[in-house]
């Protein structure tokens, strides 16, 4: 069931009423206008439709008709908003397959389309200063609307994807901005909890991101200008939930994002539900795909930091820290000869599957989805070895590659710091395991001191497209 809220602006009168009819249903509410704001929530309704709605202001028993607007063609269902910064921003018509997956859009009707322009403010907002696409019907002219503009590639295909399951209408609001970190989405309230100040620099160069970019404020703070902008006026709006793609731009600062993530999705949460009277759940899900590979062969570890920090250090959501929260892998999506930049893979349909199926387990309960793991349950250390041990949750596992293990060496026990150790390769070598099916085996021979941890893909590009070393079987490659 989904309950709709409806508002608008009245001129001075007595009062206003909203109507909803359909072909078999016809509903008055009448509410009072006098502060020239009107507000009501419409019953719960069964997803679908169409629907009509019309607005009608009366003046003393007389109706002009300038105080009579109406909506044609209204749906019922789930609403997700899309956010983050370009590879949530970066559009259908930039991806692969550009010119089917425009065409097929025109299939979608029950998918409706919402774009926020690109704008920052100082201050929270109510109203959208611009607005790059109003609410349209999926087709190939909403979804094709060219570079950068709309429709978000990642957002459409997620949608898409759980439409195709679901079966019932599905809107999709995408506001994102390319080359901001999380602080600019952030509020006051979430800065202040993670201990960040008002130092940040604002990007007075064009982005590398895209060619696109476009100066957020004036002044060298803009912390919080995109939750102010592009967050804060569209709280009234009734959510299932929200997915992000988001997190190149904290690759130089990533200690912070440890901390603002989870505050961010909290303060998310309990916005949204006091924006919207208490109809959207204070406990939304939230799901989000971990940043891409970037540069082969880099030794930056701000990306690997930042997809750990992604999970709040527990390598999986939802987790204690993260309830109702998701995730899918794009680490293996990234190609070299991608148009737009090594940073922005091309990819989305992939990303958009691994992300429906996460949501389709933890926002709407489906048991029988695999889409987490696999997961090393334990290690065994041997003299020239390490073993490690899988999981159940993606089944059998399937080595791609034999790269991407490292061992701490160390000449102190039970230690894995700067001073005392280093990371060192450990080749994946071709053992099988005699008490497990769910196990790879890789060498210590690189290290000559003490092996005291193991850690997998600490890298800002750990493998090809396609080619990680351990993928699960049971899950969606």
């Amino acid at each position: 069931m989904v309950c709709l809220p409806s508002m608008g602006q009245a001129f001075d009168s007595d009062n206003s009423s909203s109507i909803i009819t359909s072909l078999t249903l016809f509903y008055t509410y009448e509410v009072n206008s006098d502060a020239g704001l009107w507000n009501v929530t419409l019953d719960p309704m069964k997803a679908g439709g169409p629907y009509n709605i019309t607005a009608i202001q009366h003046f003393k028993g007389v109706t002009p008709l300038e105080a009579i607007r109406k909506l044609f063609d209204v749906m019922f269902g789930d609403v997700w908003v899309c956010s983050g910064q370009s590879n949530m921003q970066f559009t259908v018509m930039m991806g692969f397959n550009s010119t089917e997956e425009i065409l097929a859009a025109n299939n979608y009707p029950n998918i409706r389309l919402f774009t926020a322009g690109l704008v920052g403010s100082d201050t929270p907002l109510s109203n959208l200063d611009r607005v790059e696409q109003p609410w349209s019907v999926a087709s190939a002219a909403s979804v094709g609307g060219g570079m950068w503009n709309y429709f978000s590639a990642l957002c459409w295909f997620y949608g898409r994807d759980l439409y195709d399951t679901l079966q019932y209408p599905i809107g999709l609001v995408a506001s994102s901005f390319e080359g901001t970190p999380i602080e600019y989405w952030s509020s006051p309230d979430v800065l202040k909890k993670c201990n960040v100040n008002d130092t940040l620099p604002k990007k007075d160069k064009p982005s590398t991101d895209h060619p696109k970019h476009i100066p957020i404020v004036s002044g060298d703070n803009q912390n919080s200008v995109l939750w102010n902008a592009m967050i804060h006026p569209i709280l009234n709006m009734t959510i299932k939930g929200a997915i992000w793609y988001q997190g190149e731009s904290n690759a130089d600062h990533p200690d912070s994002y440890l901390c603002l993530f989870p505050a961010m999705i909290d303060s998310w949460r309990s916005s949204w539900y006091l924006g919207t009277g208490g109809q959207t759940d204070p406990t939304f899900p939230f799901g989000f795909m971990q940043i891409s590979g970037n540069v082969p062969g880099s030794t930056n570890l701000g990306y690997p930091e930042i997809r750990w920090h992604q999970t709040a250090d527990y390598g999986y959501v939802p987790n204690p820290k993260m309830e109702k929260v998701f995730m899918a892998v794009a680490m293996d999506l990234w190609r070299p000869d991608s148009p737009w930049l090594t940073v922005h893979p091309q990819d989305k349909q992939d990303m958009g599957t691994r992300l429906s199926l996460a949501a389709r387990a933890v926002a709407y309960g489906d048991k029988n989805i695999k889409f987490q793991g696999p997961f090393p349950s334990s290690l065994e250390l041997g003299s020239s070895t390490v073993v490690v041990l899988y999981g159940p949750e993606a089944g059998h596992i399937e080595v791609r590659s034999t790269g991407g293990f490292e061992v701490c060496c160390s000449s102190v026990k039970n230690t894995c710091d700067e001073a005392t150790a280093a990371w060192v390769e450990a080749p994946m070598v071709h053992t099988i395991h005699p008490n497990a099916t769910n196990s790879v085996t890789v060498s210590t021979d690189n290290c000559h001191k003490i092996v005291t941890a193991v850690r997998y893909a600490w890298r800002e590009t750990p493998c090809g497209f396609k080619m990680c070393p351990v993928y699960g079987m049971g899950s969606m490659q």
